[in-house]
């Protein structure tokens, strides 16, 4: 009878370690998305504007999509219209066709009246082939501000002028006056955390100049920009879908924190 008791007790006190163990990481999962807002409600585009002939909602999910008959001769963006974020960070997840390149762009000035629903600014790249995703790429300015795997400072600028002339720093498709000041380890090493073809989880922190890219919960990039007279402190939110062949991307459970 004492055995039977004693044998008792300690698949109690067992239950009870696992039932704390599980409540504290529910806890501490809950603890992580402190402060976060879901701005996309799964079922509709309130709050969201995008040429309806790219994006849509489907199985709760924006869906960008390419296809034969609706080719893109221009980058195309969904834009999240309810705020113009400054410091802030953002998580969503994404599923992408192996052909696609999409990207998330924050800090954004839009090009209206003349390009409708295209975005200038910081983009935390993602493609299907995963030989971007992670990085950080300024759209229709600077080019590539950091690889995968590099912690990169860009060069103070003083000359108002260099808005107008950006080819004198970035050259193939990459900004010169820049210093790699770090790595986060290598590009192939990376790619390793980035399922293919399936669900990822794109992270950013934009605090201040520092701009930091995380897939997956890893660090890919980590940007500090000095450069002010390129630079942005605030703008636009939108995804993007690319120029190239056909395709198709999932955003879900799309979150913002404000810093």
């Amino acid at each position: 009878m004492k055995k039977i008791v004693l044998y008792m007790g300690v698949a109690c006190l067992l239950f009870s370690v696992i039932s704390f163990k599980q409540t504290d990481s529910k806890a501490s999962e809950k603890s992580k998305e402190k402060g976060f807002k879901q701005i996309f409600d799964g079922k509709t585009l309130k709050n969201w504007d995008g040429d309806p002939t790219y994006w849509r909602v489907e199985n709760g999910c924006i869906v960008g999509e390419i296809t034969p008959a609706t080719t893109l001769k221009r980058n195309q963006f969904i834009i999240y219209r309810a705020d113009q974020p400054a410091d802030f960070e953002f998580k969503a997840e994404f599923k992408i066709a192996k052909s696609g390149n999409t990207g998330v762009n924050y800090r954004s000035e839009e090009l209206t009246p003349d390009l409708p629903f295209a975005l200038k600014g910081y983009q935390a790249d993602i493609d299907g082939a995963n030989r971007y995703t992670g990085q950080n790429y300024e759209e229709r300015a600077r080019t590539t501000l950091a690889y995968r795997g590099e912690i990169s400072t860009l060069n103070e600028q003083t000359d108002p002028e260099l808005k107008n002339n950006l080819k004198t720093y970035s050259q193939r498709n990459n900004w010169t006056a820049r210093k790699v000041t770090g790595s986060l380890g290598s590009s192939d090493s990376l790619v390793a955390f980035i399922k293919s073809e399936d669900w990822n989880e794109i992270h950013i922190i934009a605090k201040g100049n520092r701009l930091q890219h995380f897939v997956n919960g890893v660090l890919m990039s980590d940007v500090t920009d000095l450069d002010a007279v390129n630079g942005k402190k605030s703008g636009w939110l939108g995804m993007q879908v690319h120029v190239g062949p056909p395709m198709k991307v999932e955003y879900k459970n799309i979150r913002l924190k404000k810093l």
